[in-house]
């Protein structure tokens, strides 16, 4: 259950831990009780998400860090947001006034604050007899009333944005036998339902008559039938049309082209693509979206089975192309070919895809930022922009054409692999087959599509990468 966040003029006197932010140098608020030379002398410094706890009389008093004086930045307040509320520990009602400070406009600042508390609270329920719960019930964000109003569009806004990541981190944290292609398909018909979609959901005959040989080559092996989801957002007199498309693989499992063990105890994220495509359409009624907006899940397992695609095969996609199949732990290319085959139909203005597609991306990136490619550079200008107001990072890779030969065939209009070197940028040349003229992006979150422990605003587990991106891009989205 996701916290109540609330704005205040003044510290509520059932707060149970108050968040007092505390810069590297300069003044430290009187509230705190300790001066300079007592924070140093326990080690606190003031470093942005620097916390040390102080127990008092009525409530709890957290010394939080945001580094250099002047340096606020909206990823500052996020970070030092998060660590208060992890600080908190257990308490149920936590106030600050990180949304209050001067350097960062109000609204961003109280949107900031209010991403980082409720995603650096977020804990996965679990498949248990006592799910794991967050104990935050509260989040107040104490503002003067000069700022108070703007503010509380930021803090609505935060809330909204947060609460897509933590659905997108629920659905790729559930185990696979629990989140079907069918569990997906039922989760989206629930959010279109609740915010304002057009859904349409497509079963196995449906996309044997359309051509989606992509997305049937990969679901050969398993005994889960696949789902194609069509999610639409129309407002009034929209300005543009955006078109999303996420990989949704169930899990993972390599084909015949087997993952080893330690390489599939994740794959059950292997969907985390469409999972944020999902998340981020619920958004844009509440968040008024001005575009029209249409997001393609593309779910299925890739399995083992006595009729899984084989080594030598041949798909033909939506578009007419065919690939040959050279391994099919290669897939997530093979669903998206459909998806984005289909999206070029619907004439959008711009195209972009999120998928965990390569762990070349990884080993090029690491983990804390996601390639982009793409075929229109003002177009990744605007993945770029959103990336950065998000805090999601991501780092431009060249299409580089070069490159393509390395995907020939001599059976087929190419092959789903290029060789063992370029891995992300061969993928991205692939995919580019199927996008036309349309300005695309290409968004290969392999490598942040889960941390390993707590780390600022992102919790241990699947991150929902790339929701709050999606949400920005089409928030600001026009033709």
């Amino acid at each position: 259950m996701t916290a109540t966040v609330l704005i205040a003029r003044a510290t509520p006197k059932n707060v149970d831990a108050v968040g007092v932010p505390v810069a590297t140098t300069g003044p430290v608020p009187r509230s705190l009780g300790l001066n300079r030379a007592a924070l140093a002398a326990v080690g606190f410094e003031g470093k942005v998400g620097q916390t040390l706890v102080i127990p008092a009389a009525s409530h709890t008093q957290i010394a939080v860090g945001i580094g250099e004086p002047g340096s606020l930045t909206p990823s500052t307040l996020r970070t030092a947001a998060a660590a208060t509320v992890r600080a908190a520990g257990k308490r149920a009602v936590v106030a600050t006034n990180l949304a209050d400070l001067d350097g960062v406009d109000a609204a961003k600042a109280a949107q900031a604050v209010v991403e980082g508390g409720l995603l650096g609270s977020y804990r996965f329920a679990g498949i248990k007899k006592t799910p794991n719960t967050s104990s935050l019930t509260d989040l107040v964000l104490v503002v003067g009333g000069a700022r108070a109003n703007a503010a509380a569009v930021g803090a609505e806004r935060g809330r909204v944005t947060a609460a897509a990541a933590c659905l997108a981190r629920d659905l790729a944290n559930t185990p696979p036998g629990h989140m079907t292609a069918r569990h997906m398909a039922e989760k989206a018909v629930e959010v279109a339902r609740e915010n304002g979609l057009t859904i349409e959901v497509f079963n196995r005959d449906q996309l044997a008559a359309m051509g989606c040989g992509g997305m049937l080559g990969v679901n050969q092996g398993s005994t889960e039938p696949p789902r194609m989801v069509r999610l639409t957002y129309t407002p009034r007199n929209p300005v543009g049309h955006l078109a999303l498309v996420g990989k949704g693989v169930m899990y993972d499992s390599g084909g015949l082209s087997l993952k080893p063990s330690d390489g599939q105890i994740a794959m059950k994220m292997d969907m985390s693509g469409a999972a944020a495509v999902l998340s981020a359409m619920g958004t844009l009624k509440a968040l008024k979206c001005k575009a029209k907006v249409t997001g393609y899940l593309m779910c299925t397992d890739n399995m083992l089975g006595g009729n899984a695609v084989k080594l030598g095969d041949v798909l033909t996609f939506r578009n007419g192309k065919t690939s040959e199949i050279h391994n099919t732990d290669a897939e997530g290319r093979l669903v998206l070919a459909d998806g984005l085959s289909l999206a070029v139909e619907d004439a959008p203005d711009a195209i972009v895809d999120i998928a965990t597609l390569t762990g070349a991306c990884m080993v090029a990136l690491g983990t804390k930022m996601a390639g982009v490619i793409g075929n229109d550079q003002p177009f990744i200008d605007k993945v770029r922009a959103a990336s950065a107001t998000t805090d999601e990072a991501v780092w431009q890779l060249p299409l580089e054409k070069g490159y393509r030969k390395l995907l020939d065939s001599t059976v087929a209009d190419m092959r789903n692999i290029g060789g063992p070197h370029g891995g992300a940028i061969t993928a991205a040349l692939f995919l580019s087959e199927f996008v036309g003229d349309v300005p695309w992006a290409h968004l290969d979150i392999a490598g942040p599509m889960a941390v390993d422990a707590d780390d600022a605003w992102l919790s241990k587990g699947a991150t929902g990468f790339g929701t709050r991106l999606l949400i920005e891009l089409a928030t600001s989205f026009a033709k």
